[in-house]
């Protein structure tokens, strides 16, 4: 089965907690704090697999969590950082936030890697803590959580070539014909219900990846059919090979499929216009074929070249395949190592994130919310009386005592911060 587009949660490592220790070695005197930091908690990361070219694997697991890092030991050690959490993907492969729609990751070459949720860093040991003040904190940190976040990955065929027109005009018999693919062939409507890829090598020893796509039909760019579903392959292909039924054998104008599939293409994307594209007037053995291609010649506005073919007969293909080529030449292949590309960097203005956020549930009590001070909380021990005081004063440095007030906190409130109540103190 071909899957080439799948939604996914990952999840980066926690990191591991600081740890609260103090050395008590028999002939050292005042031997002071000697907890260790935790681990880092490790990333998620996509690597390109050029042996892959379906995104199978993860229709059976759309879970993917990786190691959370080591706790820190006594004698200052510290924890483990774990290792990332390596995901495989075929070329072509296009990472999408589900939930903004922001593409994360675009993967096309070989070994190319992208941290796609990043792992917790460790919590701070009572090491860290120790001040001339306080020389023996009982304080330390938990691991920072890491990022989660719910995706969405697309794979976008890498051909060189791509066969687009009207289901049953003879993609999948041209590309059987002049490569070494099998793809289903019968005399039925959408017999092709996932890309085929095929190699094909011409005369003088050039060689190419074509692709044959899936019918398409009017709408396609808004999902009727079968396009919406594979509009995308067209997109990374360098030209478009347009095969049409001469013979008129369904009565179908061959010039108004020509016109109805290219608007579906331009519908999708417009920079497709810009895309070399060839006709292949196909099953010129049939009866009246001649006769429809002098009449679809004359209406032909657009300046791209026509092949008259015969898939059957096996007549004419040695031109096309040498006017494709020719097309390749012309347009080479990026093919500068991913470490040299220039890679451009938009600027721009982005609101800050507010720390917290304060509402009222339906009994009375303050809801905290809000990344930062959520983080804070996460991060803080509740076993320890310094570490709540700490967290006492991070709250009030960040303004949330204050904010209450306004809000009309008085003393003896409840306060909520995810799971856990507390009590408004004046």
């Amino acid at each position: 089965m071909f899957v080439d587009q799948v939604n996914v949660y990952v999840k980066g490592g926690d990191g591991g907690n600081g740890l609260v220790a103090f050395r008590r070695e028999k002939y050292v005197p005042k031997g002071g704090p000697a907890g260790g930091d935790g681990g880092n908690g490790g990333d998620v990361v996509f690597e390109v697999d050029e042996g892959l070219n379906t995104l199978m694997d993860f229709r059976y697991q759309r879970h993917f969590k990786a190691k959370r890092g080591e706790n820190g030991m006594s004698k200052g050690q510290h924890g483990k950082n774990s290792e990332p959490l390596v995901i495989p993907v075929p070329p072509g492969t296009t990472v999408k936030d589900a939930d903004t729609g922001e593409v994360i990751a675009d993967l096309v070459e070989h070994k190319q890697q992208a941290i796609i949720a990043k792992g917790g860093r460790g919590g701070r040991g009572n090491i860290r803590f120790a001040t001339a003040r306080n020389p023996a904190p009982e304080l330390a940190e938990n691991g920072e959580p890491a990022q989660e976040r719910n995706i969405q990955v697309e794979l976008k065929l890498i051909a060189d070539v791509g066969l687009v027109g009207f289901p049953s005009v003879g993609k999948s018999t041209l590309l059987s014909v002049v490569s070494a693919a099998k793809p289903k062939i019968a005399d039925y409507h959408f017999t092709t219900l996932a890309p085929n890829l095929g190699v094909v090598e011409t005369g003088d020893q050039r060689s190419f990846v074509m692709a044959d796509l899936p019918g398409l039909i009017e709408g396609a760019h808004e999902g009727v059919g079968l396009g919406h579903q594979f509009l995308r392959h067209v997109e990374r292909t360098r030209v478009i090979v347009h095969v049409l039924d001469m013979s008129a054998g369904e009565g179908r104008d061959p010039y108004e499929d020509y016109l109805t599939i290219n608007q579906e293409l331009f519908e999708y994307d417009e920079r497709l216009k810009e895309r070399p594209q060839i006709i292949a007037a196909n099953k010129m053995d049939m009866p009246e074929s001649e006769e429809n291609l002098s009449a679809f010649k004359d209406k032909l506005e657009d300046d791209f070249p026509v092949y008259p073919i015969s898939t059957l007969t096996k007549e004419g293909l040695k031109d096309l395949l040498f006017a494709v080529a020719d097309a390749l030449d012309r347009i080479p292949k990026d093919s500068t190592p991913i470490e040299e590309k220039t890679e451009r960097v938009l600027y721009k203005y982005e609101k800050e994130d507010i720390a917290f956020k304060i509402t009222r549930d339906p009994d009375g009590a303050y809801v905290l919310y809000g990344d930062q001070i959520e983080k804070l909380f996460k991060m803080t021990d509740f076993n320890r009386d310094e570490s709540i005081r700490r967290f006492a004063r991070q709250m009030r440095g960040m303004g949330v005592d204050e904010a209450l007030r306004k809000r009309g906190a008085k003393d003896g409130d409840t306060v909520r911060l995810l799971d856990y109540e507390f009590e408004f103190v004046e």
